[in-house]
């Protein structure tokens, strides 16, 4: 059925409306979680009037943004929107480009948002008629506009977050122009501006320990790095957040100690938690770190806090990127995110619950050296082991 119609076909119909078109089409779909919240939450007949509200917007939405020639389609019952371009360019010859596609797809679902005051999900692909089932497109589709955001939302946080350190290194250095600065100052101002590039150095770091990390074996990695080194880095690189907020930061010494993970990484996870901590504690209050060393497989790094702490529901969502928790005042959502990346990859973990201080504790758990070693010699020994000559 053609956009220029009243309503969408179904997605059966508008397979075989497709079966005619040599190549791939441009496959935009739309879904609206609100529909099935809504069924749950009040009831069918709730959620039928809701779908022919939203299939309404829809087809006027299409109408606006297609060409006479693409089609569109939804099943009844469904919270599923979709789109086939096949009308061809204006040369004649060529289906649309992607950017085609993006622009009709964010125009059809401005659209949808605005008529309907609801959120709704996007994502696109090709299709190829009488190939895999359409509905397998659809995931495929919705699935690729889930990675999209994500990465525009990191990309986009992570530019945010770069300005801050890029602002106060060009600051200082203007400054340091000025030959009438004393000699202490000019010291002091050179210190500051080499930690923002530090800090703005950990950043770039974090972006490609991300898109790097399904690049690299999940096996645990043969790194090395000295626990109570990484502890004594991580504190002197949060003092001035501390003193900032005049925020007392104790950190429990431990004895030397071997852990199996990159030694900047380890440090980067630490400032992150700890600094994630001053931030969110409260003013003039306290954080604690400290090590259970009780675990002969792990050490467990705890940072406490007296803020807020963190709401159950959120406790894991806050570890997703671009999630922050609704206590926090600031932040993009990139540090705690990064934070699980790096401990997951070499086999370690964090998480979070309640303080003793009141308000939330950060679990980083790390393995240790040897368990490493001995799980790489049981591995090793079974690779070495003479098979069952049944076998």
């Amino acid at each position: 059925m053609r956009a220029a119609e009243i309503e969408p076909a179904q997605l059966a119909e508008l397979d075989a409306l497709l079966a005619s078109v040599n190549g791939t089409v441009p496959l935009l779909v739309v879904r609206i979680p609100e529909l099935e919240r809504t069924a749950w939450r009040r009831g069918l007949r709730s959620a039928r009037a809701l779908e022919r509200r939203a299939s309404a917007a829809f087809t006027i939405a299409a109408k606006r943004v297609l060409r006479s020639q693409d089609c569109i389609g939804h099943d009844p019952g469904s919270d599923i929107f979709v789109v086939a371009l096949v009308a061809r360019t204006r040369a004649g010859t060529d289906l649309p480009a992607p950017l085609d596609a993006r622009s009709a797809l964010a125009r059809i679902a401005a659209t949808l948002e605005h008529a309907l005051r609801l959120d709704v999900l996007t994502g696109w692909t090709t299709y190829v008629p009488g190939g895999a089932p359409i509905a397998a497109s659809i995931d495929d589709a919705l699935a690729r506009g889930a990675r999209e955001r994500e990465r525009y939302a990191f990309f986009s946080a992570l530019g945010h977050e770069l300005r801050t350190p890029l602002a106060s290194i060009r600051g200082y250095l203007e400054t340091l122009l000025d030959d009438s600065i004393d000699t202490s100052t000019r010291r002091r101002f050179l210190r500051v501006a080499h930690n923002e590039s530090l800090r703005m150095s950990r950043l770039v770091d974090g972006m490609f320990e991300i898109s790097l990390l399904d690049l690299h074996a999940a096996f645990p990695t043969r790194s090395i790095a000295a626990l109570d080194l990484a502890l004594v880095a991580a504190s002197d690189a949060v003092c001035a957040s501390a003193a900032a907020r005049s925020v007392t930061l104790t950190v429990v010494p431990i004895a030397p100690l071997a852990v199996a993970i990159d030694g900047d990484r380890l440090t980067l996870v630490l400032i992150n938690v700890i600094d994630n901590a001053i931030k969110h504690g409260r003013s003039g209050g306290n954080v604690r770190v400290s090590v259970d060393l009780s675990d002969r497989r792990c050490a467990l790094v705890a940072v406490d806090d007296d803020g807020l702490g963190v709401a159950p529901a959120e406790r894991e969502a806050i570890f997703a990127l671009g999630e922050r928790g609704t206590t926090a005042a600031s932040g993009t959502g990139i540090g705690l995110a990064l934070v699980r990346l790096m401990l997951e990859r070499v086999g370690g973990s964090v998480e979070v619950s309640g303080s003793p201080l009141g308000g939330a504790r950060f679990a980083i758990r790390v393995p240790r050296r040897e368990a490493v070693a001995e799980e790489r010699s049981d591995v090793d020994g079974l690779l070495r082991a003479p098979r069952d000559a049944t076998g």
